[in-house]
């Protein structure tokens, strides 16, 4: 994979002196011209943002500074940007849209910001996300005493994963999966079903798992009958060490449980429809986010996984292969190979086993 840059140039140009270009290679996937290097406690940066081939040639620019990019993600209308260095690493462009007052149409506004800044003017926080009653809820028809979602458009079928889905426009886009204290308990007698459920939703995007109990009622002897809380502490701490991706809520009860559901599924909703200029998404889709800051191993990883690993190999082969086997790329890489249908798997923890898709089926 190739590196991702941030470079800032200095123009000349009077009111925006300066220009901030993130290149891929030779591509260009942002450029905007600001006024000034960083943005300060006193205010954020108004931007102007330029075609690459059609503003950048009017002033001539001097590099001022490279430093590589660590990350590059959308926040609703944000874009969050991580540098590889110890100082101003960490800023963000909101992407706003105004309607003209005096004509048709819109324009764009975009102001670039920093954590300090948004500090030290102490402005009131709001939600990115916010709730539609436009939401197509799905419910599971096996569900005996479903939760009850006024206002929203609400259909019984049965689901694939999960008690719940949030309808998309290509099917399901969440799933949630609820759980009784009385049901989640009774699930520790047979931990690898339970496991295997889990592993279907975390093929989702947006997927959780939501517990109608507090989490100290697992560590309360009284409330449990067949299990100590010490035994009920480390099935509740496997679930999310073997499921990284999928969030856990102990929500208490049955109506938080629900209120909670109402609200992701707002959130989620929200958040889609709530999108970076074209321009500036399709930059993001093209930039692929590096997992380490040296860029490129997490491609590395996947591509020795296909094509150099056994067709089926077990936790001893991915030691043979990789220094360390337990990192984040080649975790990473796992993950997403089973969700593309690349990899299935058997087993579970140190007796877990990969297959390779194209074996499975010769």
């Amino acid at each position: 994979m190739e590196a991702v840059f941030w470079i800032m140039e200095a123009t000349g140009h009077p009111k925006f002196p300066f220009r901030i270009k993130i290149i891929k290679g030779e591509e260009i996937l942002l450029g905007l011209r600001v006024q000034d290097r960083w943005p300060g406690p006193r205010g954020h940066i108004f931007c102007l943002r330029e075609d690459p081939e059609g503003q950048a040639s009017l002033y001539q620019a001097e590099e001022v500074e490279r430093v590589p990019v660590i990350s590059m993600k959308r926040y609703g209308k944000r874009l969050a940007i991580v540098l590889d260095r110890a100082i101003n690493k960490r800023c963000e462009f909101l992407f706003l849209t105004k309607k003209y007052k005096q004509k048709e149409g819109e324009y764009e506004q975009i102001f670039w910001r920093t954590r300090s800044n948004l500090i030290q003017r102490k402005i009131k926080g709001k939600l990115t996300a916010q709730g539609s009653p436009q939401l197509h809820i799905y419910i599971d028809k096996s569900e005996r005493y479903p939760w009850s979602f006024r206002r929203c458009v609400v259909e019984r079928k049965t689901l694939p994963a999960g008690d719940y889905g949030l309808a998309g426009p290509e099917g399901l886009k969440a799933v949630v999966e609820r759980k009784t204290f009385e049901n989640l308990l009774g699930e520790f007698g047979r931990m690898p079903l339970l496991h295997q459920a889990l592993g279907e939703l975390e093929l989702y995007r947006y997927s959780a798992l939501v517990i109608e109990a507090n989490y100290s009622d697992f560590l309360n002897p009284q409330k449990l009958r067949f299990y100590s809380p010490a035994f009920a502490a480390r099935a509740l701490a496997e679930l999310q060490a073997l499921h990284p991706d999928l969030i856990i809520v102990f929500a208490g009860n049955r109506k938080l449980a629900q209120e909670w559901t109402l609200r992701f599924f707002s959130a989620i909703l929200a958040h889609e429809a709530d999108r970076l200029p074209a321009g500036v998404s399709e930059a993001l889709d093209r930039y692929d986010l590096p997992l380490d800051f040296k860029g490129g191993s997490y491609f590395k990883v996947r591509d020795k996984i296909l094509k150099e690993l056994p067709e089926e190999f077990d936790r001893e082969d991915l030691r043979r292969h990789f220094q360390e086997s337990e990192s984040k790329p080649v975790q990473r890489a796992l993950r997403d190979l089973q969700k593309e249908g690349e990899l299935q798997t058997s087993g579970r923890g140190k007796g877990r086993r990969w297959i390779k898709a194209r074996s499975k089926v010769n």
